[in-house]
């Protein structure tokens, strides 16, 4: 057997043979109420993708840092206050979903993940961004929608492969310059914060094609806006 499904069975008690099938290569355990995982979730060597979204986990077990070979990693919509130090040892991750959490601060072990394309930290509680997140250089997706971010850090500048950053309804005042370094960013939302101004940087970002601002305070359009426009980029104000 190589992938395995039993979410949305709220009442189904799980086996602990299930720690015996080696071949397993996605599990499924969403929405089942689950208030804790099995230990035996850590002799699944070959596991790839493990949805563990819309429970009531407030935790993880020791073993999951055995699964070095996991790629997807869906936590949401849980009782996570923080990230899982577990989580830490995943280096093979490529996708991490936590959003719809209570977590206030991402650890600065965050950059450690550097096969990480992308990262979902929507409806959380973060208020900022560690400098390690500009450590993700192979991120192309970064969506912090519906945090309390009032600042950014200049290393997600870093972000050079990013393409969508998503940060809408945060309390951003400002925004860094060096977002202008990122080439390949095609999609910046930064719709209902509370930014009046930006960098004149944003102007020459080369791939961008929607830039929106929308619920701002912005009274006229960024100078920088027109430049955006003459070569077909969306600009929302």
């Amino acid at each position: 057997m190589r992938s395995l499904a039993l979410g949305r069975n709220p009442a189904l008690a799980l086996p602990d043979e299930i720690g015996d099938l080696g071949e397993l290569i996605a599990l499924y355990l969403d929405e089942m109420q689950l208030a804790s995982v099995p230990e035996w979730i850590g002799r699944l060597a070959q596991l790839r993708v493990l949805d563990l979204g819309h429970n009531a986990l407030a935790s993880l077990p020791a073993g999951i840092e055995r699964l070095r070979a996991l790629e997807i990693l869906y936590l949401s919509d849980n009782r996570f206050a923080e990230l899982p130090t577990q989580v830490r040892r995943l280096r093979a991750l490529t996708y991490l979903g936590a959003t719809d959490n209570r977590i206030a601060e991402l650890p600065e072990w965050i950059g450690e993940l550097d096969a990480l394309t992308e990262l979902r930290l929507y409806r959380n509680r973060l208020t900022a961004l560690p400098a390690a997140i500009g450590a993700l250089g192979r991120l192309r997706e970064l969506y912090l929608r519906g945090n309390r971010i009032s600042a950014l850090p200049e290393a997600v500048g870093d972000l050079q492969d990013l393409r969508h950053l998503e940060l809408r309804d945060n309390a951003l005042t400002a925004v860094p310059a060096a977002l202008g370094r990122l080439q390949r960013l095609r999609i910046l939302d930064l719709r209902q914060n509370r930014l009046t101004a930006l960098p004149d940087a944003l102007g020459d970002l080369p791939a961008l094609e929607k830039l929106d601002l929308r619920w701002n305070g912005f009274v006229d359009p960024p100078p920088f806006a027109q430049r955006l426009r003459a070569r077909d980029c969306v600009v929302l104000i």
